[in-house]
């Protein structure tokens, strides 16, 4: 290839939030080029951005033995004990030293000057650490200033990851088809030029974020959309927990809201979850934790309670909270709800759920290598298994975090080189010799049918029938938008497209294997 230079690393990561962000950091400390390619205009936009509630942190009030009894039982026992226990011993730590001390995030304190630490659902003690209610906007713009000065990161935003480049399915050599599979790089799009390029690693992390998108309803940013999964998926990568789609209770429910999240710590300093009756009803769904209660349970219990009375809503009532300023503590909540006439100091807040993160994802080990050589995954797009069957709140980031610490540092212990002969033996990307221009409006159109097929059949409450139903609406599509993604002119919502119809497959064929209901793949 003639001009690939340029575009070839030590380290490729595919994806801009705390996960991959902090692998980026971590080996471009260790001397490695690294190239970072985010699909987003602005790289700080991610899933971490938009995280709320905060990160678990060091606190005098826990053990590593009591964080692991609270991740393990609301993730129903499913989670990998090595996963969990690496993580309650590692994680916190790392938020002091990392964030805190050498990326200078200034956590939220309280009057006595120390670390204001809150409580979330299913949480045993005040574990959290947080800024105000814009936590993950605190720590991506730390990382994200710490990668943009280093000398050694170079980044590619609005560039749209299409497939990993592998020895086997790539090269021209015919010898390589008899070798071991292994990842060298990606084909990616320039969004703005629509040109297609090679980047090449020996070591490439997929960091591409969740899956809100192939659902109606989100709290997740427009770019999650299952891109990591469905690029692993299609080289051969195992998949592990697919069914695992977790559910946030508490959306904000305006037609002029968008896909507002209402953190969980809201509930965690007294807020009440109230149904059109005026009945705070979580305590006949959960006794013991009520409003407190494992997110899947409460997700549930409020879709159970919207079914009975025939509403689109429930209400999150924090009009009884006292000894917190609502307005300083949340002051994103606060300021958006203000936009839209409620004052949450006074007023009810209408709330909906919406999918919010994945459990599974593609299998990974401690150090985030997948099952494929050269290939690694971090962040929630990664199943390591810490998670379960359900998500434990505030554990996300600090998974993401650790396992980007652990990630960057084990690919510099084994550093190498691709061969210079394997490496011209990749072709140009080839553009179809017929190329049809897209019609938005049926892109757009696909694009709600998966969205509302998964919603409606693969979402809260499953069913066999249901899933049943999704598996042949989407097997359909996917045969149409693979007809079309191949003699169109790519553009990034095709892309998009193409991941989303092939993530939500995966995902419904996991869900269907499944019959036992278990965290938040529950199933009638």
């Amino acid at each position: 290839m003639s001009d690939h230079g340029a575009r070839e690393f030590d380290l490729l990561i595919i994806g801009s939030g705390i996960a991959g962000t902090t692998a980026a950091i971590t080996a471009a400390a260790r001397g490695l080029r690294v190239g970072v390619l985010s699909k987003e205009p602005e790289i700080a936009e991610s899933n971490t951005w938009y995280a709320q509630g905060g990160i678990v942190g060091p606190s005098d009030e826990d053990t590593p033995e009591l964080l692991e009894k609270d991740i393990v039982v609301a993730g129903d026992h499913m989670n990998s004990i090595d996963a969990v226990r690496l993580l309650v011993e590692e994680g916190p730590p790392l938020v002091e030293s990392l964030l805190r001390q050498e990326l200078g995030v200034n956590f939220s304190r309280n009057a006595s000057g120390e670390i204001d630490l809150t409580r979330e659902a299913a949480h045993s003690v005040r574990r959290i650490y947080h800024v105000l209610d814009m936590t993950g906007k605190a720590i991506e713009e730390a990382l994200v200033r710490t990668i943009t000065g280093s000398g050694s990161v170079t980044i590619f935003p609005n560039t749209t990851a299409i497939d990993l480049i592998t020895n086997v399915h790539n090269s021209r050599d015919a010898q390589e088809k008899y070798r071991h599979l292994r990842v060298i790089g990606t084909y990616a799009l320039d969004n703005a030029s629509l040109s297609v390029n090679a980047f090449f690693a020996p070591h490439v992390v997929l960091a591409t974020g969740g899956v809100g998108n192939l659902f109606l309803h989100t709290s997740n940013p427009d770019g999650a959309t299952g891109d990591g999964l469905a690029m692993a998926y299609r080289i051969g990568a195992e998949v592990l927990n697919a069914e695992y789609v977790q559910f946030h209770p508490t959306v904000l429910y305006h037609r002029d809201a968008g896909r507002f999240l209402i953190t969980e710590s809201l509930r965690g300093e007294g807020a009440r979850l109230l149904n059109h009756s005026g009945d705070y009803f979580m305590d006949r769904y959960i006794p013991d934790a009520a409003d407190l209660g494992p997110r899947d349970e409460v997700t549930r219990a409020i879709y159970r309670e919207m079914e009975r009375e025939d509403s689109d809503y429930v209400r999150l009532d924090a009009t009884h909270i006292t000894g917190v300023d609502l307005a300083t503590r949340f002051p994103t909540i606060y300021s958006t709800c203000g936009s839209l006439g409620i004052d949450i100091r006074k007023d009810l807040i209408p709330v909906v759920p919406a999918e919010h993160y994945f459990c599974g994802g593609v299998k990974v080990d401690l150090q985030g290598q997948t099952s494929i050589a050269g290939l690694y995954a971090v962040g929630e797009i990664a199943c390591t298994g810490v998670h379960g069957a359900n998500r434990l709140a505030s554990v996300s980031l600090l998974e993401a975090l650790l396992w980007g610490r652990r990630c960057g540092n084990s690919v510099s212990d084994e550093h190498r080189r691709i061969g210079a002969t394997l490496l011209s033996s990749i072709p140009e990307w080839v553009e179809p010799t017929v190329v049809e221009e897209f019609d938005p409006v049926l892109v757009n159109q696909d694009f709600l049918t998966v969205q509302s097929t998964m919603w409606n059949y693969a979402g809260i409450i499953r069913s066999r029938k249901r899933l049943t139903r999704a598996q042949a609406d989407l097997d359909y599509m996917s045969h149409r938008i693979e007809q079309f993604y191949r003699g169109a002119r790519l553009t990034r919502r095709i892309i998009e497209l193409r991941n989303s119809v092939l993530a939500s497959i995966i995902i419904v064929r996991s869900a269907l294997a499944n019959p036992v209901s278990r965290g938040c793949h529950f199933v009638e």
